[in-house]
């Protein structure tokens, strides 16, 4: 007797990976800022620049992706 999976557990499954995926996009973002200031600049303007980029990106994504989950 083996039961499916319920919409429940699916769409918790769901949303822990767009959790996941949005703190590798972030921390991606994070790593390229550090690069390009040790490589370029001389502060931190880039790790500001690039972290607010990766946020503004994972929730770009986290939109589009609970508007997939709705319909």
């Amino acid at each position: 007797m083996s039961k499916k999976p319920t919409n429940g557990i699916r769409r918790w499954a769901t949303l822990s990976a767009i959790a996941l995926q949005m703190g590798v996009v972030i921390y991606l973002f994070v790593q390229l800022g550090k690069w390009l200031d040790a490589t370029y600049g001389d502060g931190k303007t880039y790790v500001i620049i690039c972290t607010l980029s990766g946020v503004a990106l994972s929730l770009y994504g986290v939109l589009k992706q609970t508007n997939r989950l709705n319909k």
